[in-house]
Protein backbone atom coordinates (compact mmCIF):
# COMPACT_ATOMS: atom_id res chain seq x y z
CA UNK A 1 0.00 0.00 0.00
CA UNK A 2 2.91 2.28 0.48
CA UNK A 3 4.20 1.40 -2.22
CA UNK A 4 1.27 2.55 -4.56
CA UNK A 5 1.05 5.73 -2.17
CA UNK A 6 4.64 6.67 -2.88
CA UNK A 7 3.79 6.42 -6.87
CA UNK A 8 0.42 8.18 -6.64
CA UNK A 9 2.49 11.14 -4.74
CA UNK A 10 5.45 11.31 -7.25
CA UNK A 11 2.53 11.22 -10.27
CA UNK A 12 0.80 14.13 -8.57
CA UNK A 13 4.23 15.97 -7.70
CA UNK A 14 4.67 15.91 -11.69
CA UNK A 15 1.22 16.99 -12.20
CA UNK A 16 1.97 20.44 -9.79
CA UNK A 17 5.53 20.81 -11.31
CA UNK A 18 3.83 20.92 -14.88
CA UNK A 19 1.13 22.92 -14.07
CA UNK A 20 3.85 25.59 -11.98
CA UNK A 21 6.55 25.47 -14.80
CA UNK A 22 3.52 26.21 -17.75
CA UNK A 23 2.58 28.84 -15.56
CA UNK A 24 5.52 30.59 -15.44
CA UNK A 25 7.19 29.99 -18.42
CA UNK A 26 4.93 28.53 -20.78
CA UNK A 27 4.90 25.01 -22.55
CA UNK A 28 7.78 25.67 -24.91
CA UNK A 29 10.15 26.72 -22.05
CA UNK A 30 9.03 24.13 -19.87
CA UNK A 31 11.40 21.13 -20.45
CA UNK A 32 11.13 17.34 -19.03
CA UNK A 33 14.35 17.86 -16.68
CA UNK A 34 12.96 20.80 -15.18
CA UNK A 35 9.66 19.32 -14.16
CA UNK A 36 11.60 16.59 -13.09
CA UNK A 37 13.53 18.11 -10.68
CA UNK A 38 10.89 20.42 -9.05
CA UNK A 39 9.06 17.38 -8.55
CA UNK A 40 12.27 15.81 -6.94
CA UNK A 41 12.09 12.84 -9.04
CA UNK A 42 14.23 11.12 -12.00
CA UNK A 43 13.84 12.33 -15.63
CA UNK A 44 13.16 8.69 -16.03
CA UNK A 45 10.64 8.14 -13.60
CA UNK A 46 8.59 10.62 -15.60
CA UNK A 47 8.48 8.04 -18.10
CA UNK A 48 7.09 5.49 -16.02
CA UNK A 49 3.36 7.91 -16.15
CA UNK A 50 3.58 9.73 -19.02
CA UNK A 51 5.02 8.77 -22.71
CA UNK A 52 6.17 11.78 -23.46
CA UNK A 53 6.08 15.74 -22.58
CA UNK A 54 2.89 16.21 -24.96
CA UNK A 55 0.98 13.14 -22.73
CA UNK A 56 2.00 14.44 -19.69
CA UNK A 57 0.62 18.02 -20.43
CA UNK A 58 -2.43 16.16 -22.29
CA UNK A 59 -3.06 14.52 -18.55
CA UNK A 60 -2.50 17.21 -16.10
CA UNK A 61 -5.07 19.35 -18.33
CA UNK A 62 -7.48 16.57 -18.35
CA UNK A 63 -7.01 15.89 -14.77
CA UNK A 64 -7.19 19.97 -13.73
CA UNK A 65 -10.60 20.50 -16.12
CA UNK A 66 -12.06 16.95 -14.74
CA UNK A 67 -11.39 18.56 -10.68
CA UNK A 68 -12.57 22.32 -12.60
CA UNK A 69 -15.94 20.72 -13.98
CA UNK A 70 -16.61 18.49 -10.70
CA UNK A 71 -16.18 21.79 -8.59
CA UNK A 72 -17.96 23.87 -10.65
CA UNK A 73 -21.18 21.18 -11.22
CA UNK A 74 -20.90 20.11 -7.79
CA UNK A 75 -24.12 21.86 -6.41
CA UNK A 76 -26.40 22.38 -9.98
CA UNK A 77 -29.66 20.51 -10.46
CA UNK A 78 -30.60 19.97 -14.04
CA UNK A 79 -33.96 20.56 -13.00
CA UNK A 80 -33.69 24.03 -12.44
CA UNK A 81 -35.00 27.14 -14.37
CA UNK A 82 -32.04 28.26 -17.10
CA UNK A 83 -31.21 31.24 -15.53
CA UNK A 84 -31.06 30.22 -11.91
CA UNK A 85 -28.98 27.34 -13.56
CA UNK A 86 -26.75 29.15 -15.73
CA UNK A 87 -26.25 31.93 -12.56
CA UNK A 88 -25.09 28.85 -10.49
CA UNK A 89 -22.89 27.38 -12.81
CA UNK A 90 -21.18 31.05 -13.61
CA UNK A 91 -20.74 31.84 -10.41
CA UNK A 92 -19.08 28.47 -9.32
CA UNK A 93 -16.42 29.20 -12.85
CA UNK A 94 -16.05 32.48 -10.95
CA UNK A 95 -15.15 31.24 -7.23
CA UNK A 96 -13.11 28.55 -8.66
CA UNK A 97 -11.10 31.37 -10.72
CA UNK A 98 -10.85 33.19 -7.31
CA UNK A 99 -9.61 30.65 -5.47
CA UNK A 100 -7.84 28.37 -7.84
CA UNK A 101 -5.98 30.89 -9.51
CA UNK A 102 -3.07 28.41 -10.52
CA UNK A 103 -5.10 25.66 -11.89
CA UNK A 104 -7.69 28.37 -13.43
CA UNK A 105 -4.42 30.22 -14.85
CA UNK A 106 -3.29 26.66 -16.19
CA UNK A 107 -6.74 26.05 -17.78
CA UNK A 108 -6.80 29.46 -19.60
CA UNK A 109 -2.79 29.30 -21.38
CA UNK A 110 -4.11 25.59 -22.51
CA UNK A 111 -7.26 26.73 -23.59
CA UNK A 112 -5.70 30.06 -25.18
CA UNK A 113 -3.11 28.08 -27.00
CA UNK A 114 -1.88 24.72 -28.97
CA UNK A 115 -0.59 22.85 -26.45
CA UNK A 116 -3.10 20.80 -25.72
CA UNK A 117 -3.98 18.01 -28.89
CA UNK A 118 -7.26 17.57 -30.45
CA UNK A 119 -8.59 14.34 -28.28
CA UNK A 120 -7.83 15.66 -25.01
CA UNK A 121 -9.31 19.26 -25.93
CA UNK A 122 -12.38 17.22 -26.99
CA UNK A 123 -12.03 15.30 -23.92
CA UNK A 124 -12.27 18.84 -22.06
CA UNK A 125 -15.38 19.95 -23.63
CA UNK A 126 -17.10 16.94 -23.02
CA UNK A 127 -16.40 18.12 -19.54
CA UNK A 128 -18.83 20.94 -20.01
CA UNK A 129 -22.21 19.01 -21.05
CA UNK A 130 -24.35 19.70 -18.20
CA UNK A 131 -23.62 23.72 -19.30
CA UNK A 132 -24.20 22.74 -23.02
CA UNK A 133 -27.20 20.91 -22.23
CA UNK A 134 -28.70 24.20 -19.87
CA UNK A 135 -27.90 26.14 -23.49
CA UNK A 136 -29.16 23.70 -25.21
CA UNK A 137 -32.62 23.75 -23.35
CA UNK A 138 -32.39 27.30 -23.25
CA UNK A 139 -32.84 27.68 -26.91
CA UNK A 140 -35.41 25.42 -27.09
CA UNK A 141 -37.11 27.36 -24.48
CA UNK A 142 -36.68 30.61 -26.75
CA UNK A 143 -34.39 31.85 -22.82
CA UNK A 144 -30.94 31.79 -24.66
CA UNK A 145 -29.64 32.92 -28.08
CA UNK A 146 -30.02 30.25 -30.96
CA UNK A 147 -26.07 30.94 -31.50
CA UNK A 148 -23.11 28.57 -31.53
CA UNK A 149 -22.53 27.17 -28.34
CA UNK A 150 -18.57 28.66 -29.13
CA UNK A 151 -19.75 32.03 -29.15
CA UNK A 152 -21.93 32.00 -26.06
CA UNK A 153 -19.04 30.47 -24.50
CA UNK A 154 -17.29 33.15 -25.47
CA UNK A 155 -19.13 36.12 -24.59
CA UNK A 156 -20.45 34.73 -21.36
CA UNK A 157 -17.56 32.50 -19.77
CA UNK A 158 -14.29 33.62 -21.41
CA UNK A 159 -14.69 37.47 -19.62
CA UNK A 160 -13.84 35.60 -16.45
CA UNK A 161 -10.58 34.19 -17.56
CA UNK A 162 -9.98 37.92 -18.87
CA UNK A 163 -11.05 39.10 -15.19
CA UNK A 164 -8.64 36.46 -13.80
CA UNK A 165 -6.05 37.76 -15.76
CA UNK A 166 -6.02 41.10 -14.79
CA UNK A 167 -6.90 40.45 -11.30
CA UNK A 168 -3.61 38.48 -11.64
CA UNK A 169 -1.08 41.34 -12.95
CA UNK A 170 -2.83 43.78 -10.23
CA UNK A 171 -4.61 45.50 -12.75
CA UNK A 172 -7.99 44.97 -11.47
CA UNK A 173 -9.35 43.69 -8.55
CA UNK A 174 -12.53 41.72 -8.81
CA UNK A 175 -15.11 42.82 -6.16
CA UNK A 176 -18.60 41.15 -5.55
CA UNK A 177 -20.28 44.40 -6.92
CA UNK A 178 -18.02 43.58 -9.96
CA UNK A 179 -19.06 40.21 -9.70
CA UNK A 180 -22.53 40.97 -9.92
CA UNK A 181 -22.14 43.24 -12.80
CA UNK A 182 -20.04 40.63 -14.57
CA UNK A 183 -22.92 37.73 -13.84
CA UNK A 184 -25.70 40.47 -15.49
CA UNK A 185 -23.28 41.46 -18.19
CA UNK A 186 -22.90 37.78 -18.47
CA UNK A 187 -26.70 36.87 -18.68
CA UNK A 188 -27.64 39.46 -20.75
CA UNK A 189 -24.80 38.99 -23.59
CA UNK A 190 -26.67 35.27 -24.28
CA UNK A 191 -30.31 35.69 -23.97
CA UNK A 192 -33.19 36.76 -26.12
Amino acid sequence: MAKLQKSIDKRNALIKSTIELVNNNGFHATPMSKIAKMANVSPATIYLYFENKQDLVNQTYLEVKSNYTAFVFETYDKDTSVKTGFELIWRRIADFNRTECEYSFFLHQCNNTQIIDEPSRKEGIRHLQPLLDLWKRGKQGGVIKPISDYILYACSINPLSFLMMAQKQDQFQLTEEQVEDAFLTAWDSITL
